[in-house]
């Protein structure tokens, strides 16, 4: 759905990818505000689940085999995690980490909702890449995920499941011995790397942290529309605002900017948007009108809904 209709906004920077560790750019090419590859859950189903609250800086562990909840959905295979992540408190990094055992992994899939709701970005099973073991962390699967909830929410939702995909695939584990011989400066040994399955039941855990670099807006950038309140599981009702007004725009100066340094601040909203960074896009916004721009937020709309 184009941008111009829905203003839903799922902006990739370049940054995105900078905090997987191991990985390149090369290795994952994945475009989180795609969710056309995400199963459809219907809004029934959703509100069915009891989301687990997870709090800042804390980390929350999950057992599928014990808590891990039902969801009959095509696409998505076995019990599914479901959490509840403030989003009144900035810019978040999700960290999320399976853990393998037993030469068993589960690949997680996430998608991230709004508080509506509404599916905002979908995390494949490809973007948790294998991770190996070291001192104080055993093998896994894991992935970074910056989001920046758009003003007025109060928290956003995490869905973790696995898909039947992801069930015919193996990760190859780095064997204990050749980590050894890598951690202590000796010869890698020759010998072959086990093979973990992939299953429905694991050990997850989620990190939630906030940052100043986020990459992928969750919500509607000037605000929800009308819409009704939201009740999931055992989290309170959510309610929307019944007409969100738009981010105020900041205080202006009185006297006006000089039309070279307006031109340049509109050039730089234009790229930023371009490129899809629109979180760059905001704060070059911000800035332009405390200088005393009047033409900043103009560029701006119109940027975003030619992208569209």
């Amino acid at each position: 759905m184009k941008m111009n209709k829905r203003l839903i906004a799922l902006c990739l920077s370049a940054g995105l990818f900078a905090t997987l560790p191991g990985v390149s750019l090369a290795d994952v090419n994945i475009v989180p505000q795609d969710i056309s590859g995400a199963p459809a859950v219907p809004q029934a189903a959703l509100q069915q689940l009891n989301w687990t609250p997870v709090l800042q800086s804390r980390t929350q562990t999950t057992e599928l085999a014990s808590a891990g909840q039902p969801l009959d959905v095509a696409g998505i295979t076995g019990p599914v995690a479901a959490y509840s992540v403030p989003a009144n408190i900035g810019e978040l990094t999700l960290t999320l980490t399976s853990e393998i055992k037993n030469n068993l992994a589960f690949v997680p899939n996430v998608l991230i909702l709004d508080q509506n709701m509404t599916p905002s970005a979908y995390f494949p099973g490809s973007y948790f890449t294998y991770q190996a073991p070291g001192v104080m962390s055993a093998d896994r699967l894991e992935g970074v995920m910056k989001l920046t909830p758009a003003l007025g929410q109060q928290k956003i939702y995490v869905l973790v499941f696995t898909t039947p995909q992801d069930l015919r695939t193996t990760t190859t584990l780095l064997d204990p011995a050749k980590a050894y011989a890598k951690g202590v400066g000796n010869a890698v040994p020759d010998i072959p790397d086990p093979v973990a399955r992939h299953a429905t039941q694991g050990t997850l855990k989620l990190k939630v942290s906030t940052n100043s670099s986020s990459s992928i807006l969750v919500g509607p950038l000037f605000g929800a529309s009308s819409a009704s309140p939201v009740t999931v599981g055992n989290t309170a009702a959510v309610v929307a605002p019944a007409a969100a007004a738009p981010a105020p725009a900041p205080v202006v100066k009185s006297e006006p900017m000089l039309n070279d340094t307006e031109r340049y601040f509109n050039q730089a909203i234009k790229d930023a948007v371009a490129r899809g960074d629109i979180d760059k896009a905001l704060k070059l916004l911000n800035e332009a009108e405390r200088l005393g721009s009047t033409s900043a937020r103009t560029t701006f709309i119109s940027s975003v809904k030619g992208k569209g």
